[in-house]
């Protein structure tokens, strides 16, 4: 082990220390009939340390260092996620039993009436979270254990390369092999156009267009397949490729796409087709043998579901937070198992180290689990968030100490409140169009 993360570990100890005190405790406090713990308080910890807004919940319970974390962030509309933990949850909650998770996932799912919407799904994904940090911390248990221990030591996570040509996606996917990564993401810029992940510079374009960033599908998809090739051929057979469409073609060139790509065998295409176009996954299946993965931008089992029961895709990509929490997506994963689909979930920079920890434990005790997308956190958040995964060699490796593993430095998550978005958008994105003005989705 490394100097650095001895002496991160050595910080740790007393804090940990306390934690597992504080755990024995409350289980000789169960023992002697002590009640169960009650939610005592709700709060909201919005903070900006990086690029993106974070939302994340912390419950308190009415016994004494009884607490928990939670993800609540939809970093896009994070503005919108406080208010409804602030004034809706917290007053439904509070007073309620801390230690019936399922039941409250459900009351707090059915308390609006109307379903499955992003901000609701994400208010209860920071209660859910909380709740089961909790349960950890009474048990004196990493919250994989509660789900059954683990399957695996680590999980295997992957990177994204992007470059502006060819040759630097090759030379990016080179770097990544050489610090361990056995799964990289290539995305590639097409000139002049905003190409998903990857810029391409500055190009002519309709007057009424010259300062609006603009996309077209037939450029992108010649230079990203050719790409794809040419980076299998030069990085070889070994390491596991990655591509991400993020439903920027229509459907008949999505599956086209998979067929050209077919022979690249690449670990999976991702987001081939928007969540409007999901029935184009059976045209997809049936013309090629490039493996599948879809569910980013999924809320409802509505959309889920006939992927997973008709085994159209291999790989499930929920955003945790996004589907309403641990709890959903704990079934969600056992569902997959039963039709051979592998989990994937969401995880890049728009997902808080309390995210990164919930995507974890559950990639250690799913059977069926494919690969992590990100999950490696540094800088200011690791400070704020301490105790977050560590990577080496390709594999992240979870904290064990009881919960999710992770204390918040919540005086220090103050000095970096949200910012103005990009162009007043409140962490929003822009629009990208065609280069005759139709806007595409993104």
């Amino acid at each position: 082990m490394r100097r650095r993360d001895l002496l991160s570990l050595a910080a740790l100890a007393p804090a940990l220390s306390g934690r597992r005190a504080a755990a024995q405790e409350r289980t000789e406090r169960a023992a002697r009939g002590m009640p169960s713990p009650k939610i005592k308080d709700v709060s909201v910890i919005a903070t900006q340390p990086g690029g993106v807004r974070l939302v994340v919940v912390k419950i308190t319970t009415d016994q004494d260092g009884l607490y928990g974390y939670g993800c609540a962030t939809f970093t896009q509309r994070a503005d919108l996620v406080v208010p409804a933990i602030e004034k809706y949850l917290k007053p439904f909650l509070v007073g309620k039993p801390a230690d019936r998770i399922e039941d409250t996932w459900q009351a707090c799912y059915d308390s609006s009436y109307w379903k499955n919407g992003p901000v609701l799904n994400n208010a209860i994904s920071g209660v859910d979270q909380a709740l089961w940090d909790i349960k950890g911390r009474q048990a004196g248990m990493p919250v994989y254990q509660l789900l059954g221990g683990k399957c695996r030591e680590a999980a295997a996570t992957y990177t994204s390369v992007s470059g502006a040509d060819t040759a630097q996606v090759i030379e990016g996917a080179k770097r990544a092999m050489s610090q361990g990564y056995k799964h990289v993401r290539l995305q590639v810029g097409v000139p002049g156009m905003s190409a998903y992940a990857a810029g391409g510079g500055q190009a002519d374009r309709p007057k009424a267009l010259h300062d609006r960033p603009v996309f077209e599908p037939k450029a992108y998809i010649l230079r990203a397949v050719k790409m794809l090739h040419e980076a299998r051929a030069a990085l070889g057979a070994e390491v596991e490729l990655l591509h991400d469409i993020h439903e920027r073609v229509s459907p008949r060139e999505a599956v086209q796409f998979a067929k050209d790509v077919e022979d690249v065998k690449l670990f999976y295409l991702e987001d081939a087709l928007s969540p409007e176009d999901l029935t184009y996954f059976r045209q997809i299946r049936e013309q090629c043998n490039t493996a599948l993965a879809m569910g980013e931008l999924f809320n409802s089992p509505h959309e889920w579901m006939p992927l997973i029961s008709e085994r159209l895709i291999d790989y499930i990509r929920i955003h945790i937070s996004q589907a309403g929490g641990l709890t959903p997506c704990r079934k969600v994963a056992i569902l997959c198992e039963q039709f051979g689909v592998k989990t994937a979930w969401h995880g890049p920079g728009d997902v808080s180290p309390i995210g990164h920890a919930c995507n974890l434990h559950l990639d250690l005790a799913s059977y069926n689990f494919g690969v992590q997308e990100g999950g490696i956190i540094r800088g200011v958040e690791a400070e704020i968030f301490k105790g977050v995964p560590t990577y080496k060699d390709g594999y992240l490796w979870a904290n064990d100490s009881p919960g999710w593993g992770i204390e918040v430095d919540e005086k220090l998550a103050a000095k970096y409140p949200f910012r103005p978005g990009r162009d007043g958008l409140n962490g929003g994105w822009g629009d990208v169009r065609r280069l005759d003005g139709t806007v595409i989705k993104q």
